[in-house]
């Protein structure tokens, strides 16, 4: 593709290359995320194609198209809005370190509150062009989160405000976080974990599937062949899997707890060693099972979170499954797909525990929906462990 240049309106003719790295960072200030901002510099980047020359107002026009058709009408103004380039804002946090304010930053805490999308751009911008207003060229950290506060009690109410108030008492606090999202293969446990980690600033996220190829290299098979297969089928490692008695629900069930039974030494060691350090962990896997928490010691301060992910439909679990074929998991998806009956069962097993314990059971059909409900659970639990007051977080 050729590189079009971009004419400058000073007067002078400049032209410069057009870079998708600078649209991509004026659409984050004006409120979408990354992907979003991405997403839309690639379809002005293929529209533009051989095009060599394209003036900065055509260029504009192209933009705001793009975003009329997908965008809050809050985004639209932000990057429509010439002077809101050369305005900026420093944020100085307890330390003393400045960094410019990031509406993406700030729009994603509000959303991980649990405001829409939608909700979390208009506070954004309304609490930026408040700052702008009264030229204000720096604010503490503190000041700008008891600010939000404020704005959040007055227009959207006491229990939303208070919900963002105990998660930046999370983010500025000491507790570490341990969540543990368990489900069966094909429920989104890789992609939740990874982008929940990611909201909440977890910067280690371990996988039992990857605990349980370290145990395998570290036991022989003939010392532990329920270890060498897989959870949905290790009940034919079983000595009572010849009985006449058992059944084959029964046989699924005490093969999955066998194998879970021991990889839980590996998810304690993990767990401890976060405890042990302060540090915030995600723990993911179909291993993940209610009896972990029995084992998390009681008298430590960490947020402790477990859910339980779940596709309820059949089909589109089947379909999940299939997908990894595309995804360099060809061979693994096949084996899924053939066992799929006996992965049903083991997820009705697993959904069934979870209500017995009173676990979150979050259906994942919808990226967005699945990612906003974990975070909706996390905060649940941070709002109960919770006393502080602003005063307190914001002072």
């Amino acid at each position: 593709m050729a590189k079009t240049l971009v004419v400058g309106a000073d007067g002078h003719h400049t032209r410069v290359p057009f870079l998708r790295g600078i649209l991509t960072r004026s659409l984050q200030d004006a409120g979408l995320s990354f992907d979003e901002a991405y997403a839309v510099s690639s379809e002005v980047r293929e529209d533009l194609g051989e095009t060599q020359e394209v003036t900065t107002k055509d260029l504009h026009q192209i933009v705001v198209r793009k975003l009329a058709d997908r965008c809050p009408e809050a985004v639209l103004q932000r990057y429509e809005t010439p002077t809101s380039k050369a305005r900026s804002l420093l944020i100085r946090d307890a330390e003393g370190r400045t960094t410019l304010f990031s509406r993406e930053q700030h729009r994603r805490h509000l959303e991980s509150s649990g405001l829409s999308y939608e909700d979390s751009v208009a506070v954004t911008t309304r609490i930026f062009d408040h700052l702008m207003h009264i030229a204000a060229p720096e604010i503490s950290s503190r000041r700008l989160g008891l600010l939000t506060y404020r704005y959040l009690h007055r227009a959207l109410g006491p229990d939303t405000a208070r919900r963002y108030m105990v998660l930046v008492d999370f983010f500025r606090g000491k507790r570490p976080l341990i969540l543990l999202i368990g489900g069966t293969p094909g429920c989104g446990k890789s992609a939740v974990a990874s982008e929940a980690a990611n909201r909440l600033e977890i910067g280690r996220t371990q996988s039992t599937d990857l605990l349980r190829e370290v145990m395998r290299m570290m036991i022989p098979e003939r010392l532990s062949p329920v270890l060498h297969t897989s959870s949905f089928n290790a009940w034919w490692m079983l000595p009572s899997r010849d009985k006449p008695e058992s059944s084959p629900d029964s046989l699924l069930l005490d093969g999955y707890r066998a194998q879970a039974d021991l990889l839980s030494v590996a998810c304690e060691a993990v767990i401890s060693r976060s405890l042990s350090e302060k540090t915030s962990l995600t723990l993911e896997g179909v291993h993940i099972q209610h009896s972990l928490l029995a084992r998390i010691p009681k008298d430590t301060n960490a947020v402790i979170v477990m859910a339980m992910l779940a596709v309820l439909n059949p089909n589109r679990l089947r379909e999940r499954i299939a997908q990894r074929r595309g995804l360099g998991g060809g061979r693994r998806a096949e084996r899924y797909l053939e066992n799929f009956d006996t992965i049903w069962r083991l997820q009705s097993y697993l959904l069934s525990e979870a209500d017995r314990w009173h676990v979150p059971i979050i259906v994942n059909n919808d990226k967005e929906q699945v990612i906003a409900d974990v975070m909706r659970t996390v905060v649940d639990k941070l709002l109960v462990d919770s006393d502080s007051t602003p005063s307190e977080v914001f002072r």
